[in-house]
C-alpha cells in the first residue's frame, strides 16, 4: 500500500515471594513473690525462677511466578502458521513486572517512526529549544497518518542511523540499529527493546521531559482510522495509544507486520505492548497474528 524506500518494498505509511513470617510465641508462668524477703533465702528454699519458652519462627515462601514461561504457555494457543516468526512482550505499569517471548530481530517497518520521532525531541531538549512548525507537521504526519516522506524528513533531521543509535544509547535500547542510508524501515530491534522504548513514552522515569512524554502520547492516540489494529485489539474499547509498522519484503514477497503501544484492558489494568512478526503471507495475516499475541501477552496479567 505505500511506496518503497530504495530496495525496500513499501514501508506501512502513506506515500511519503511474598515472605511472611509464622510466629507462634508461648510464655510460661513465672511464680513471682509479692514481697522481696529483707534476709537471704535458705538453702532449703530456692528463689523462684522466671522461664519463658522462646518464640519459634517459621519462614514460608510464596511460590515465584515466572511470567514468561506464563507468556510461553499463552502464546500455544496462538496459530503461528509456517515459517513465520513472532515475538511479543508486555508489562504492567500497574506492578512493573514485565515478560518476553521470543528474541529474535525484526524489521521495524513504520514502528522505528516512534523512535525517530523520540530521537528528535531528545535532541530538541538537548538545544533547549521547541520544535518547529515544520517539525512538528512532519511528526503529525508520520505518526498519526505514517506518512513516510514526513518519516524520511525527519530521519535526515536527527542524523539518520547515526543520531537513532545514539538516541537509543540514552534509552536503553541495546538490541536496536538503525537502518543504512535512507532505509529507515530496516532499523532491527527486538521486543524488548521495544518495550524499553514504550516505558520511555509512557513511563515516568524517563529521559524525556513531561511534556515530550505527553506529545508523543497524544499522537499515538490519534492515529489514523484504517490504522487502528494492532495491539489495541487487547484494548477497551478506545482505550490505547499506538503505531504498527507493515512491510511487504521485495525479495520475498511476505510481510513484516508489527505493533507497540498501550492498552488499557477491560479489567481496568494498564499494559504495554509489543507484538513483533516477519514471514506473514499476506497483511491481513499478520495483523491477525498480532492481535492474537497482543491478548495473549495481556492475559498473563489481566487473567
Amino acid at each position: 500500500m505505500y511506496t518503497a524506500l530504495a530496495s525496500v518494498a513499501i514501508v506501512g505509511g502513506t506515500a511519503a515471594g511474598t515472605v511472611y513470617m509464622k510466629a507462634q510465641a508461648h510464655s510460661g508462668s513465672a511464680a513471682v513473690p509479692s514481697a522481696v524477703p529483707s534476709a537471704l533465702p535458705s538453702a532449703a528454699s530456692p528463689s523462684p525462677v522466671a522461664t519463658t519458652q522462646e518464640a519459634s519462627v517459621e519462614p514460608v515462601t510464596q511460590p515465584t511466578v515466572d511470567h514468561d514461561d506464563l507468556l510461553a504457555a499463552a502464546m500455544k494457543a496462538v496459530t503461528v502458521p509456517g515459517d513465520t516468526e513472532v515475538s511479543v512482550a508486555v508489562r504492567d505499569l500497574d506492578s512493573g513486572e514485565s515478560a518476553t517471548y521470543g528474541d529474535g530481530s525484526f524489521d521495524t517497518a513504520s514502528i522505528v517512526k516512534v523512535d525517530i520521532l523520540v530521537a528528535l525531541l531528545l535532541q530538541a531538549q538537548d538545544e533547549d529549544r521547541h520544535l518547529t512548525s515544520a517539525e512538528k507537521s512532519y511528526a503529525t504526519a508520520m505518526i498519526e497518518n505514517s506518512d513516510n516522506v514526513s518519516a524520511s524528513a525527519l530521519w535526515r533531521i536527527i542524523g539518520r542511523a547515526k543520531g537513532l543509535d545514539a538516541a537509543n544509547s540514552r534509552l536503553g535500547l541495546t538490541d536496536t540499529e538503525g537502518g543504512d542510508g535512507m532505509l529507515w524501515g530496516l532499523t532491527q530491534t527486538t521486543a524488548a527493546d521495544q518495550l524499553t522504548l514504550l516505558q520511555q513514552v509512557f513511563g515516568d522515569d524517563s529521559e524525556l521531559s513531561q511534556t515530550s512524554r505527553k506529545y508523543v502520547r497524544g499522537l499515538m492516540g490519534q492515529i489514523a482510522v484504517g490504522q487502528r489494529w494492532g495491539v489495541s485489539a487487547a484494548a477497551d474499547g478506545s482505550a490505547w495509544a499506538l503505531k504498527n509498522g507493515w512491510l511487504p519484503r521485495s525479495t520475498t514477497g511476505l510481510w513484516d507486520i508489527n505493533s507497540i503501544g498501550r492498552v488499557t484492558a477491560p479489567d481496568g489494568g494498564a499494559y504495554l505492548v509489543v507484538a513483533l512478526s516477519n514471514g506473514n503471507v499476506t497483511k491481513e495475516k499478520g495483523i491477525s497474528l498480532v492481535e492474537s499475541a497482543a491478548k495473549a501477552a495481556v492475559s498473563v496479567f489481566a487473567g
